[in-house]
């Protein structure tokens, strides 16, 4: 089941590449107390991904600070690694999007996005989404009907709602 504004999103554990290589990130920490704007999509490196999707939070990304978002996050599933180069080869991560890895899908499917289209190689994949969430607590849902498409879920879209 997808989840819904006024619900609380899972405890997950997603990863990032640090000093040390892979570590857990706990999404719980990120959300605590927080005002925070995550966004899913299918997959790195993949076409409406990253020339509309990333591109868009990267226009916004100080407009939503000032509106008091502590925090951006871009999601797929990908593995670490994949989500560090593909953050630095977009700009994203020196524009200040924290990107973040659901390696086994875990967390996308616990918030009801996964979607597979084996014929092109996407097994539980994510669908593609923008979210506002307070506290944990989505309070804002953005999510488009193809995942070739980036119109509600898109920065501008997100900001305008804030």
């Amino acid at each position: 089941m997808t989840i819904a504004v006024g619900e609380k999103l899972p405890a997950a554990t997603l990863s990032q590449v640090g000093a040390n290589g892979p570590e857990a990130v706990a999404l719980a920490d990120k959300l605590a107390g927080r005002k925070v704007v995550i966004f899913g999509l299918p997959g790195a490196y993949t076409g409406t991904c990253s020339t509309a999707h990333v591109p868009s939070f990267m226009r916004v990304r100080a407009a939503l600070a000032e509106k008091g978002v502590d925090e951006v996050i871009c999601v797929s599933v990908n593995d670490a690694f994949v989500m560090q180069a593909w953050g630095k080869d977009t700009g994203a991560a020196a524009a200040g999007i924290t990107m973040l890895a659901d390696a086994d899908s875990s967390f996308t499917k616990a918030v009801g996005m996964e979607f597979s289209v084996p014929a092109i190689g996407f097994i539980d994949r994510s669908k593609r989404y923008s979210l506002y969430a307070e506290d944990g607590v989505v309070k804002f849902l953005n999510l488009e009907e193809s995942a070739g498409v980036c119109e509600i879920s898109g920065g501008e879209a997100l900001l305008a709602q804030l």
